[in-house]
């Protein structure tokens, strides 16, 4: 079942996306809400797959609400304001309601999600390894292998057992390789695997009895660990 929420300053409109939610056999649509710092919450405690978004808010942008997410569903935008169509599609949004929309539009657009949501389930079980070059040879690391990544200059250090290895490149272009469910970047010099993190505070996390720094400039890090692990 496909988890879904839906936050609108007009409860008539949330009323709408409730009714046609419950025709729909593959979504649950679990919560509604016309206050964005509720949604907030409940978004960082909560795992959601699909959030139906209004734009035009009094006390916030609906852009702007989604784009400051730490942990972000796919979102589908319902509003009045064809304007702000363009811009809602750079955040990668599955779909662009207006208002008024039909249940068949509606329908078309929830499955366009549901096959996105299969599309990346199927990259995730792909994704098990990646290829980096270490001295003159190409070398294949498994993920789940991965214990640190840290950046040094130029170079990046993976941590993996028996010894680490050193390649040339970026933390910004690993971190692009990398399933960002199971890979958190928590530091300008950092990127942590989820899975392996011992426990944590809003300025460290502990992997294999290291600790690791929080920096200052990731202050969303904390709250993300702690929808995380509620999720798990």
């Amino acid at each position: 079942m496909i988890k879904c929420i839906a936050i609108d300053d007009e409860p008539l409109a949330l009323e709408v996306v409730k009714e046609y939610c419950s025709k729909i056999s593959f979504l649950s649509l679990d919560k509604t809400f016309t206050d964005t710092d509720e949604a907030r919450l409940y978004l960082q405690q909560n795992k959601v797959d699909i959030l139906f978004l209004d734009i035009q808010m009094p006390d916030i942008n609906g852009l702007q609400f989604y784009k400051s997410l730490t942990v972000k569903p796919i979102v589908i935008f319902t509003t009045a304001y064809k304007d702000f169509a363009v811009e809602g599609f750079s955040v990668d949004a599955v779909d662009y309601l207006l208002k008024p929309f039909e249940y068949d539009r509606f329908l078309k657009a929830c499955y366009k999600a549901k096959e996105y949501l299969e599309f990346l389930s199927s990259q995730e079980l792909q994704l098990n390894s990646i290829f980096v070059k270490v001295n003159y040879e190409i070398m294949k690391v498994n993920l789940k292998d991965i214990e640190l990544i840290e950046a040094l200059d130029d170079y990046i250090k993976i941590y993996i057992k028996p010894s680490p290895v050193l390649t040339l490149m970026t933390l910004k272009s690993i971190s692009d390789k990398l399933p960002s469910r199971d890979f958190l970047r928590v530091h300008r010099s950092f990127i942590v695997p989820i899975h392996k993190i011992e426990k944590f505070s809003k300025s460290k996390v502990w992997i294999s009895g290291k600790e690791v720094p929080i920096g200052s400039s990731y202050n969303n890090v904390y709250d993300q660990l702690l929808s995380v692990s509620k999720l798990g």
